[in-house]
């Protein structure tokens, strides 16, 4: 059985972000708290003892607190079922939460080999003592087992690809240290239940959806998918920025090009929107936005949401 925990559904900043007055951010912290996000990140478990973590947020310490499955098992002085965590970008969104796991509990970081390489050029990351926090390398359209800290089987597939998308932003401008040529900074991942053959479809990040990432997703049972913004220059028509979407390596939710007109058509059985800017309407329940968004068969969980495949 393939199970998968939303720990948070928002963009980079959250929901209310700390700087932020936008409607969406008053309303979170008056009257609705109820929409109130951390950012995004999935746990999976084939068993519902052991877990993954598909990136690791800045919130992840306060999301690991409010998730029951992730505690460590009673009696046990220092323990976690985190075995392991798989990394689909360099962003600060991805990779900042790792520096809440150097407490010397053992797991294994997943990543392709240009975001090891930007962990590896940063020395705070030295934290994560090798001897405890293996790092694994993967590789697109190369299929593996995650391993448990015993290296036992985990029973889960995770398939990585390349996904339309661009480097971090704190690298614009500079060598990356994996090199300039941008392969394997955006991915997507096939996770699967090899015991059952259940699967999903998780991109927190993507600029496009082009006609291979379409023959991929079509038939899925379940897809998480990038939700960031629901307009490409929404940042800038409300006045809380100066890039558009597709610039910051996201897609829209909405438009001819978007993502609910691109992914629609496809059988895909149930389609979940991740990574969502606290600038998005469709974050609001009475939104028209949001009303759209529904009538298209697409889903905005809240933090702490569970499916079962």
């Amino acid at each position: 059985m393939l199970r998968v925990v939303v720990l948070g559904a928002a963009a980079g900043g959250g929901v209310p972000q700390w700087n932020c007055g936008c409607p969406v951010c008053r309303a979170a912290r008056n009257e609705h708290p109820e929409l109130q996000s951390t950012q995004a990140s999935i746990a999976v478990s084939a068993d519902g003892e052991h877990w993954f973590l598909i990136n690791a947020s800045p919130d992840l310490r306060q999301q690991l607190i409010a998730t029951p499955q992730l505690h460590p098992r009673a009696g046990k002085l220092r323990h976690s079922p985190i075995a392991g965590v798989i990394l689909t970008n360099g962003e600060i969104d991805a990779v900042a939460g790792l520096l809440s796991m150097r407490e010397g509990s053992p797991f294994t970081i997943y990543a392709h080999r240009a975001v090891l390489a930007i962990l590896a050029d940063n020395s705070i990351f030295n934290v994560l003592n090798e001897k405890n926090v293996r790092r694994q390398p993967m590789e697109t359209d190369r299929a593996f087992e995650p391993a448990l800290p015993d290296q036992s089987p985990s029973g889960l597939e995770i398939l990585p690809f390349a996904a339309p998308g661009k480097s971090a932003w704190y690298l614009e401008g500079k060598a990356h240290p994996a090199g300039d040529s941008g392969a394997g900074d955006t991915l997507g991942l096939r996770i699967g239940d090899k015991a059952t053959g259940k699967y999903f479809y998780f991109l927190a990040a993507c600029a496009h959806v082009t006609d291979d990432l379409k023959s991929r997703l079509a038939g899925a049972p379940l897809i998480f998918f990038d939700g960031t913004v629901w307009r490409d220059d929404e940042l800038i028509a409300a006045g809380l920025g100066n890039k558009t979407g597709v610039s910051m390596g996201h897609i829209a939710m909405s438009g001819d090009s978007g993502a609910i007109e691109a992914l629609s058509g496809l059988g895909i059985g149930r389609k979940v929107f991740l990574h969502i800017n606290n600038s998005n309407p469709a974050l609001l329940h009475d939104s028209a936005e949001r009303q759209a968004a529904e009538r298209a068969g697409w889903q905005i969980p809240a933090d702490g949401t569970e499916i079962t495949l």
